[in-house]
């Protein structure tokens, strides 16, 4: 189906949003999926904060214009989905755990930033930790200095009783 211009312009508009405040960008190609594949994809992505778009890879490639992603306009070539997230790992995780199990959707590549990601430097960057796991590990971290000192400043209150305990039984 044709678009006028001005859907083409606001296509533009809202993935040019989309580069311009996101930090991650995954490229795939989606031939032989399914509605309901696409649509679980999908759903999976939202989820975790992240989201996929199916465009024109002329409107793609304008869009990319000014934003931080400009140099990854050569990898649109055929059928193109573009997966984005704020947070460094959420689409490429997703992307990376789906592409396992339909063969179907192929990781051509990304960016990060300013760096240009091929498919590999994608899974390597999948298999990292997200931000919210780290957070937690962080602060997992920073809880148990204080977990242990009051294991430890509860141990002779403990040890008095044992031994007060011990005196009782013996008399």
């Amino acid at each position: 189906m044709a678009m006028n211009r001005a859907e083409k312009e606001a296509e533009i508009k809202e993935l040019n949003e989309r580069f311009s405040s996101d930090e991650l960008v995954v490229l795939t190609h989606y031939s032989g999926l399914t509605v309901a594949q696409m649509t679980q994809f999908r759903r999976e992505l939202v989820k975790n904060g992240a989201s996929y778009k199916v465009t024109k890879n002329s409107l793609a490639k304008i869009a990319l214009k000014g934003t931080k992603f400009e140099q990854i306009t050569d990898k649109f070539v055929g059928p193109t989905g573009v997966a984005t997230s704020k947070d460094p790992v959420a689409a490429a995780k997703i992307a990376h755990t789906f592409a396992k199990t339909n063969d179907k959707l192929i990781i051509i590549g990304g960016a990060l930033g300013d760096k240009i990601l091929d498919a590999n430097a994608v899974k390597a960057l999948a298999q990292l930790p997200s931000l919210d796991e780290l957070r937690a590990k962080l602060l997992g971290l920073f809880q148990a200095p204080a977990q242990k000192i009051a294991g430890v400043l509860q141990a002779p209150a403990r040890d008095l009783v044992g031994v007060t305990k011990a005196y009782g039984e013996k008399k």
